[in-house]
């Protein structure tokens, strides 16, 4: 996946990317000191995730997929299956489905929800994850399985 330039703001163009996670580090994850351990949560929680077997979508937004030099945390937003439940987990991965947790402990922000508690279109649901606090919209990046 080729991402497109930054606009002037420093974001990527109004849309969902999808790329694989390795794609994603490769764009976003390399620079300074602090970019490269803001990947390094970011691949923590994606696997964390990923081992619920339970995973329907992986969204990052806000400032990891920006070209901010020093991202503070990364941004991310969890579509599960409508059958997941994180007390079937151990307590690492059930960390990643507490927002206060997932941010002291993993640096990442951390917001989800199970695929029937989207009570609207799930794909509009995931395009107003381009919010910015300002009101203006960013890109996103959507995590993709490897082919």
């Amino acid at each position: 996946m080729s991402f497109p330039d930054f606009n002037k703001n420093g974001d990527l163009p109004v849309g969902i990317y999808p790329a694989t996670l390795q794609e994603t580090l490769d764009r976003f994850g390399e620079g300074s000191l602090q970019r490269q351990l803001v990947a390094r949560r970011l691949v923590k929680v994606y696997r964390l995730a990923k081992s619920t077997d339970r995973l329907s979508r992986f969204v990052i937004y806000g400032s990891f997929v920006t070209n901010k030099e020093n991202p503070n945390d990364v941004d991310v937003f969890l579509v599960m299956d409508e059958n997941f439940d994180k007390d079937a987990f151990g307590s690492e991965v059930r960390k990643v489905f507490e927002h206060l947790e997932s941010q002291n402990d993993f640096g990442v922000s951390i917001f989800w929800a199970r695929k029937q508690f989207i009570l609207e279109n799930e794909q509009l649901f995931i395009e107003d994850w381009q919010i910015k606090r300002d009101k203006t919209r960013r890109g996103i990046v959507e995590i993709i399985e490897n082919d």
